[in-house]
């Protein structure tokens, strides 16, 4: 006759400390409840705030420029070539380089079309990291007419503010590149070259008017005062401008960032930092169940000593004592973590129905990573506990 743990229900003292038990259960089902939760929120707050920009090859291009203050006004807020190093040579950001600026004076007026006359700046950048790059952006000394990249937002603004307020003419993204612009360049002792511009693209990246690099280092050393000046602002490009490793180490260095790239860094930090503190609560709750449960069972193998050691007598082996009375459990720990990871399952159905309004990016469904740490919580119960009634036992 195959012998079960019914046969030797008899020999074991259950009746006693029957609340140590049940708060036992209670306290692992609560932990397993908020361990999932808290698991499977970190993964939603992970999909709900990623970055929303448009990426070039899975990268973000952040602009960082030094951040003035009243107290550093007087300053220098430039980088050196030790900073860019320093930069580059950090794991999370990929690559670094300065967007040159010019040195020398710029006007720039408008054709018959667009009569008008600016002070302007012009910057320069590695291709790399542009986000348009015409096949005409390039330049070489003697070269009539310089191409320009111009943000997408100087376009928009000059059509919606700009433009009706001076009763000039709106262009479209087409119709800008016919026409030209004349760019007057004055060395300090006065002297002046003339250049027509050309604008061959926008960018949605840098918020900028861009030359060809080859353009602006002929014009600073033939036209500016200071050929050696350091570059006021850099870009880097990272895989993720809300990685919190990035954001501690621009903040620490006081470097001054585009918010718009990383404004869901710091709530995502925030939030990140308060699901790990949940889901670490959830992990102490699981532990004290189990120190608990521990109790209950030292203290029902005590109670129960003579009649085990008679068992053990009449020829029953400890090991198969311990994995029958461990056995005895299975099915509680199984129970505890099925129904945690059905109220995990309904919480997240619940969160993204009627919280997030059904939200298309988010899974109503667990994350196969929620069902994978239950599983391993369930293996993980029912071997702490075959090994702690084995050691109890061997004692005997």
């Amino acid at each position: 006759m195959q012998l079960s743990y019914q046969h030797i229900k008899p020999f074991l003292n259950t009746r006693q400390n029957t609340a140590s038990r049940w708060m036992g259960y209670f306290g692992l089902g609560l932990g397993v409840i908020l361990l999932l939760v808290s698991v499977q929120l970190y993964i939603n707050i992970n999909v709900l705030l990623k970055d929303k920009n448009p990426r070039k090859d899975g990268y973000d291009y952040i602009s960082v420029t030094k951040l003035i203050s009243n107290e550093n006004m007087a300053e220098a807020h430039s980088f050196s070539d030790a900073e860019i190093e320093e930069i580059k040579t950090k794991s999370f950001i990929q690559d670094a380089t300065p967007l040159l600026a010019n040195t020398f004076l710029v006007k720039a007026s408008g054709s018959s079309a667009i009569p008008f006359t600016t002070d302007l700046f012009l910057e320069s950048i590695d291709n790399r990291f542009l986000d348009t790059i015409p096949e005409n952006f390039s330049w070489k000394q003697g070269q009539a007419i310089v191409p320009i990249i111009i943000s997408a937002d100087y376009l928009e603004l000059y059509n919606t503010v700009f433009a009706p307020s001076k009763d000039l003419p709106q262009f479209s993204e087409k119709s800008i590149s016919a026409v030209l612009i004349q760019l007057e360049c004055y060395a300090p002792d006065g002297t002046a070259k003339i250049f027509k511009a050309s604008v061959v693209g926008l960018s949605n990246r840098i918020n900028s008017v861009l030359v060809p690099e080859s353009f602006l280092t002929w014009a600073n050393k033939t036209l500016g005062s200071n050929t050696n000046i350091n570059p006021s602002r850099i870009f880097i490009k990272t895989t993720d401008a809300n990685n919190s490793e990035l954001l501690n180490f621009l903040q620490q260095k006081n470097y001054n960032i585009n918010k718009d790239k990383t404004k869901f860094g710091r709530v995502k930090q925030l939030l990140q930092a308060i699901v790990s503190g949940l889901s670490g609560f959830g992990v102490l709750i699981i532990l004290l169940a189990m120190l608990l449960f521990s109790f209950y069972l030292q203290l029902m193998i005590a109670r129960s000593k003579d009649n085990l050691q008679l068992l053990l007598t009449l020829g029953y082996s400890p090991n198969w004592l311990s994995k029958t009375v461990a056995k005895r459990w299975v099915p509680v720990y199984t129970a505890i973590v099925l129904t945690a990871l059905i109220l995990a399952a309904i919480f997240q159905w619940a969160f993204q129905q009627f919280f997030l309004n059904n939200r298309s990016d988010l899974s109503p469904y667990l994350h196969w990573m929620v069902i994978i740490i239950a599983a391993v919580l369930l293996l993980l119960s029912i071997f702490i506990n075959y090994r702690l009634v084995k050691k109890l036992l061997l004692k005997l």
